[in-house]
């Protein structure tokens, strides 16, 4: 619906990627419903993945031994975190929905969208226990995440090799979106489609333009061990 904000945190080297079209496309398609878009190319935008000293501006609040976490947080209630977590932290704050695009790496997200997992989602600003899951201070919000895999979908089925795909999504969906209060819809799995036909690479971009037009009717998945272990 006009006027919602929505926010893609968007991790792929190469623009004219199969990635780089499914980013596109929601751009596009959110951009014609009058949402407004925002896009953080991680890789374009040089993305400092590592959780380091360099994101506190300033003093320290225990200068006798560094522990990031209590740091962050400190900085955090302070306004002393660096610029770029601040700019992300804003484009968070703002977003109505969160679209986490990527390829699957090693069954997790790639290591710069991890790292702005580590270094954005503060507590204070996500998280504050005992603020977390259903209470989070993200709440409101909604996430979805949509990625490609290498391996096809029969090998990410319960009986198959890699073991049902919704086990990878623990960690991210619930140990992380879900822990900040976030609520989560459906994934959007493109299984595989360096080694599928351009055809099916055709429906695979057509079936998520479809799937964007009623995308804000959908509900969000039932956020317990449920959905990913029965």
């Amino acid at each position: 619906p006009p006027g919602r904000k929505v926010l893609i945190v968007y991790a792929h080297q190469e623009p004219k990627s199969f990635n780089g079209s499914l980013k596109s496309i929601a751009v596009e398609e959110l951009g014609k419903q009058g949402c407004s878009v925002t896009v953080s190319d991680l890789y374009a935008m040089g993305f400092e993945p590592r959780a380091t000293r360099s994101d506190i501006v300033g003093c320290l609040h225990n200068p006798e031994g560094f522990n990031y976490g209590v740091e962050m947080w400190e900085a955090y209630k302070r306004g002393a975190l660096s610029k770029d977590l601040v700019e992300e932290q804003k484009k968070v704050q703002e977003a109505d929905l969160l679209i986490f695009q990527f390829p699957l790496y090693w069954f997790s997200m790639p290591a710069i969208m991890k790292g702005w997992m580590d270094r954005v989602l503060v507590q204070g600003f996500a998280h504050e226990f005992p603020n977390c899951y259903d209470s989070g201070l993200l709440k409101d919000k909604l996430a979805l995440f949509s990625f490609t895999t290498g391996g096809s979908e029969e090998m990410y089925a319960k009986g198959g090799i890699s073991g049902d795909i919704r086990y990878l999504l623990w960690p991210m969906q619930h140990g992380i979106m879900h822990f900040c209060g976030i609520k989560v819809l459906a994934p959007h799995i493109c299984f595989s489609p360096e080694y599928v036909p351009e055809e099916s690479r055709k429906e695979m971009l057509a079936a998520w333009a479809q799937r964007l037009k009623t995308l804000w009717k959908e509900e969000p998945i039932n956020c317990s061990p449920e959905w990913y272990f029965k």
